[in-house]
């Protein structure tokens, strides 16, 4: 009876030893699976924080090798009058109920502009009102008229000119009127070339006869991602449209020519861009003598997807058979 009841005790110690196993391990597995769910929702909400990182590191890239590209910055538009005037300006003055003070005058070399009665006032560099008020207050300091009324009306704005030279229409000088951008300028110039280049140049003389050159980026026009210049122009100031980076094919295609040089162009567009390859030429005989560095040139076999350099000369040979 007592080797019974021992056998029969070890029995239930064993039973509750294997429930009890059975329940540790199906706990363990619900802790294991709930750390995996817990890991992966984890996951999930933090990707759109990593995707929105990336992109700001992509756009932080791009913001700045925009600005490394660009060069050096362009100047601030300076606070002054929208039009001053300057030496050479025509201007017609009109006095309130003195039609003998009316004359048709221009702005001497000094900058001073003569006023009957008042003599030599100096306006250079004033608007037409602030010269108005000018001419009144010299007329009212030499007693000459108690409460004068003095208007400017400007006929010809020589003084303050701007150039457009390079590769546009019409190069030319022209008057710079209210507010006047680059793009206002290559418009009265009649727009750029087809041989013009996306990146011109605007020239900027300071008072000491210092001359400093700004790049603009045309691109911004067509691409978003890019800024748009709205410098304002000022007198003296010159544009400089440069001709485009350009190559040349010849041999076996369409139209044989000298064409300008797309962002990223490889020898298969610009093949397509001469009309593409004639029924006796071939797409794999094609080389091109290239300019080194050193002046030097070399004759290379390039593949359909190499990059097109600047005064390449791609020759598209005849078909062997």
């Amino acid at each position: 009876m007592r080797y019974g009841a021992h056998f029969g005790d070890s029995g239930m110690i064993q039973s509750i030893l294997s429930d009890r196993l059975r329940k540790t391990t199906a706990s363990a597995w619900i802790i294991n699976w709930s750390l995996l769910f817990a890991t992966i929702c984890a996951s999930i909400c933090s990707f759109p924080s990593v995707m929105a990182q990336g992109t700001s590191l992509k756009i932080t890239s791009t913001l700045a090798s925009a600005s490394q590209l660009s060069g050096t910055a362009l100047p601030t538009t300076e606070p002054g009058p929208t039009l001053a005037l300057g030496p050479g300006d025509v201007v017609n003055i009109q006095v309130y109920g003195r039609p003998e003070l009316s004359s048709t005058s221009y702005v001497a070399d000094d900058g001073t502009l003569q006023m009957p009665l008042a003599g030599a006032v100096q306006v250079s560099g004033l608007s037409p009102a602030e010269a108005s008020q000018r001419l009144a207050d010299a007329l009212k300091a030499g007693k000459f008229l108690v409460n004068p009324q003095v208007s400017i009306i400007l006929s010809q704005f020589r003084s303050q000119q701007v150039s457009v030279l390079g590769d546009v229409r019409s190069p030319a000088r022209f008057p710079v009127e209210a507010r006047t951008t680059v793009f206002d300028l290559l418009a009265l110039a009649g727009g750029i070339t087809e041989s013009g280049a996306d990146v011109i140049y605007l020239l900027r003389p300071d008072k000491a006869g210092h001359v400093s050159r700004y790049p603009i980026d045309l691109k911004g026009l067509t691409d978003s991602g890019r800024p748009i210049p709205t410098i304002t122009l000022r007198g003296g100031d010159t544009v400089f449209v440069p001709r485009a980076e350009q190559f040349y094919i010849s041999g076996e295609v369409a139209a044989p020519n000298m064409y300008r040089i797309e962002p990223g162009m490889t020898v298969l567009q610009a093949m397509s861009r001469g009309g593409g390859v004639t029924p006796r030429g071939s797409e794999n005989r094609v080389e091109i003598r290239r300019r080194l560095p050193d002046n030097r040139y070399v004759t290379v076999t390039p593949q359909l997807t190499d990059p097109v350099l600047p005064n390449d000369v791609i020759r598209v040979k005849e078909r062997i058979f």
